[in-house]
């Protein structure tokens, strides 16, 4: 053999070994996907939590009262602590954050919960601890069973609270002599992970250690993913106990918090990939935090209104977090879909008030009931349709059933006075919708002023834009109302004859099509004309060269997830 076939033979045999030193490598990395819940990137090497045992043991005491006054202490005194965790987070978290655990303290005092703890010990003379652990059991599953998120998103929470009283129950009886809330370290960057990460829990952790989070539970609507996006800790939930397995302690691992992705063992190739969009990233981030506290604005100082979308009272503290300048679409219809039965006027009312009081003098829109199409409630009885999406749904429902409509104004009407509010009708498709709604808006205002009950007439009427009728007389209804609406979604699905809850559809729509962009510019103008004000609430704002049509075209106002706040103000920004 010549020395060339030699080198030759020797750079494949090199070769060969190259390749199955870099196929080994990728055997050994694993992906894991789970439910993206706070942006970012983080390496670390992955450490379970350790707790105190989650189920304590079951034991026969002979003096339930004794036993229910050592109970009635330990809950005292997590109160006590609550109120001082509310004020030590109050820097690192903000003060829409740490009301959470004022929200605890007021759980720890709720009758039900106490209650249940109080009868559980007196019936069946069982220790404080075990009472309190099964009552926080059933609380959890009750919870959880519920079809709306921000409900099941307050499980973590009577897990969080009961933890706190069995703690200082068990420090109490000498059983610990600490809280063995840990984890391993030896002063490495460490991923967490556990079932569920109570908020309390993490408030507490320290982000110079802890880079990121995993669990195997959890809800994106949670106070923990909340505070965890507050804290720009990366986490990714919901990957399941199957997944999420003891044998990772210790590992090494990458999560990508943007789309649910975590790598175990990445390879150097995949490490090296992960820490260049980390680095952009961070600049990114850093960029656009000097966005924040600044008005929504064109290079050329043309204001827009930047507001953001909310899908229930869990979102208020996204939305203050993102610096949103009011929001844009409150979907009132998460109230009836997370209630087995009509909501009453008062329960409407109290949440209402709380989102107004909550956003301070900043405009609230409170979109009307939009039940129908894919959103639905056994109670209501609707009729079984082939097209629901153009069926008797939103305001064709509501005129269908005045009864049902002037409760929810009633509750909207009385809350006014407590914010700056702004009520929308969706799914209007002709002026005599507009004038029929008026005037029961006017019944409503009339009768609320004769019970001597306070309403302002400061309120907003503004209508959505969503069917093609709608656009194509926009110059009719704009006389009729404050001002318009626009969602992209329905218009862009209705005008395109696509059906949106079709995938397959999915290249078929586009708000971009010139026929939709047509009917956009019409309803633009038609408001300007007659002094109304206009926004955009549909999904498509979130796309930056979408965003710079709309404001090329006079939008004023645009409505977007909160997340997406920050990045399309410093979009508005370039445009000329």
């Amino acid at each position: 053999m010549s020395a060339q076939q030699s080198k030759k033979a020797s750079g494949q045999s090199a070769g060969r070994k190259t390749s199955k030193s870099a196929a080994k490598a990728a055997a050994s990395e694993r992906k894991l996907r789970g439910t993206p819940a706070s942006r970012g990137i983080a390496f670390g090497r992955i450490r379970f939590l350790k707790r105190i045992s989650s189920s304590p043991d079951r034991s026969s005491i002979r003096d339930p009262a004794a036993e229910i006054d050592r109970f009635e202490k330990a809950r005292v005194h997590a109160i006590s602590q609550l109120a001082a965790l509310y004020e030590a987070s109050l820097e690192k978290i903000g003060e829409q954050n740490a009301v959470v655990f004022q929200i605890h303290q007021m759980m720890l005092e709720d009758p039900d919960y106490v209650n249940s703890i109080h009868d559980l010990i007196a019936k069946e003379k069982v220790n404080a601890e075990y009472a309190v652990d099964q009552v926080a059991r059933r609380f959890e599953r009750n919870f959880r069973s519920m079809d709306n998120d921000y409900m099941q998103g307050r499980a973590s929470d009577v897990v969080d609270i009961s933890r706190r009283v069995n703690e200082i129950l068990m420090m109490h009886s000498g059983a610990i002599k600490s809280k063995s809330v840990r984890y391993e370290s030896s002063g490495e960057p460490v991923i967490l992970a556990t079932d569920d990460l109570a908020p309390s829990e993490t408030v507490q952790l320290d982000p110079v250690h802890v880079t990121g989070i995993l669990t195997s539970a959890g809800s994106t609507r949670s106070h923990t993913v909340i505070f965890a996006r507050t804290m720009a800790l990366p986490a990714v939930i919901c990957l399941g106990d199957e997944n999420l397995t003891a044998d990772l302690e210790g590992h090494e691992a990458i999560i990508d918090g943007a789309t649910g992705t975590v790598i175990i063992d990445p390879d150097k190739k995949t490490a090296a990939e992960y820490r260049e969009r980390k680095r952009t990233d961070d600049t990114q981030r850093a960029h656009l935090e000097q966005f924040r506290g600044r008005e929504t604005a064109t290079r050329s100082g043309r204001r827009i209104l930047l507001y953001a979308n909310a899908g229930s009272l869990a979102d208020l503290d996204l939305i203050k977090a993102s610096d949103a300048e009011g929001i844009g679409l409150f979907r009132s219809e998460y109230i009836y879909l997370s209630s087995s039965d009509f909501p009453t006027e008062d329960y409407q009312f109290d949440i209402y008030r709380k989102v107004l009081r909550e956003m301070k003098g900043r405009r609230v829109i409170i979109r009307t009931l939009d039940i129908g199409a894919d959103k639905t409630a056994d109670y209501f009885m609707l009729k079984p349709e082939s097209n629901p999406a153009m069926g008797l749904r939103a305001v064709r429902l509501c005129l269908e059933n005045v009864p049902l409509f002037k409760t929810q104004l009633r509750a909207l009407y009385r809350a006014s006075v407590y914010g700056r509010l702004g009520i929308m009708i969706p799914m209007i498709s002709s002026v005599e919708e507009v004038k029929r709604v008026k005037e029961i808006c006017k019944e409503v205002q009339q009768t609320l002023t004769a019970q001597g009950i306070p309403w302002s007439d400061k309120v907003e009427f503004g209508i959505m834009v969503e069917t093609p009728a709608a656009a194509l007389i926009s110059d009719e209804l704009a006389p009729l109302v404050d001002f318009f609406s626009i969602g992209t979604n329905d218009l862009t699905q209705f005008t395109l004859a696509a059906d949106r809850q079709n995938a397959g559809l999915a290249p078929y729509l586009s708000a971009s099509h010139h026929a939709v962009l047509r009917l956009i510019e019409m309803t633009v103008r038609n408001a300007h004309t007659a002094k109304i004000w206009v926004g955009v609430c549909g999904e498509a704002a979130s796309d930056d060269n979408f965003t710079a049509r709309l404001v090329q075209m006079g939008v004023d106002e645009i409505s977007v997830v909160p997340s997406n706040i920050l990045r399309l103000r410093a979009a508005i920004s370039t445009i000329g």
